[in-house]
C-alpha cells in the first residue's frame, strides 16, 4: 500500500545522491583492486561489455522501482525524459567504479605494467568499470533504499 503524497519524502533531492554515492563506493572499493576483475575485462568482448552496462540498469532500476514500490518513477523529477535519481544512480555505479580506478591508479598496476596500452587500455579499463558497477549499482541503490 503506497502512502498518500503529503506523507511521502520530497522526490529527489542532492542528499539522495550523497547516499547512494556512499553505498557506491562502499561496494566498488574491493573490485576496483583485484586483479581478477581486470583480468576478466580484458578477456570480455566489447559486446559484453555493453549488455553488462544495461544489466546495470536494469539492476539499478529494478532496485529503484520495483522493489521499492513507494516509489513512481512517473512521479519523480525528469533530467532529458530520465527520472533523476535513475539517472544520479547510474553516475554514482559507474563514477565511483571509475573514479576509485583512477585514484587507485589501477589501469596501471594491472594493465600497463602488463604491456597493455592505448585503445586497449582504455577498452580495458571501461569493461572493468561495468564489471565494478554491477556490485557498485547494488551498494548505492540499497543506501539511497535504506536511509
Amino acid at each position: 500500500m503506497k502512502r498518500p503524497k503529503s506523507l511521502r519524502r520530497p522526490t529527489f533531492r542532492l542528499a539522495d545522491s550523497a547516499q547512494q554515492a556512499v553505498g557506491g563506493f562502499l561496494l566498488a572499493g574491493p573490485f576496483v583492486v583485484t586483479e581478477e576483475v581486470w583480468v576478466l575485462a580484458a578477456g570480455i568482448h566489447w559486446i559484453q561489455g555493453v549488455a553488462t552496462a544495461g544489466i546495470v540498469a536494469l539492476i539499478g532500476y529494478a532496485a529503484l522501482y520495483r522493489a521499492d514500490t513507494d516509489r513512481d518513477p512517473d512521479g519523480e523529477q525528469e533530467i532529458a525524459g530520465v527520472p533523476a535519481r535513475f539517472l544520479s544512480l547510474m553516475i554514482v555505479a559507474f563514477g565511483s567504479v571509475l573514479l576509485l580506478a583512477v585514484l587507485f591508479d589501477a589501469p596501471d598496476t594491472f594493465l600497463i605494467e602488463e604491456g597493455v596500452v592505448g585503445r586497449e587500455l582504455w577498452a580495458t579499463t571501461l569493461k572493468a568499470v561495468t564489471v565494478g558497477a554491477v556490485f557498485s549499482v547494488v551498494g548505492a541503490a540499497t543506501a539511497d533504499s535504506v536511509f
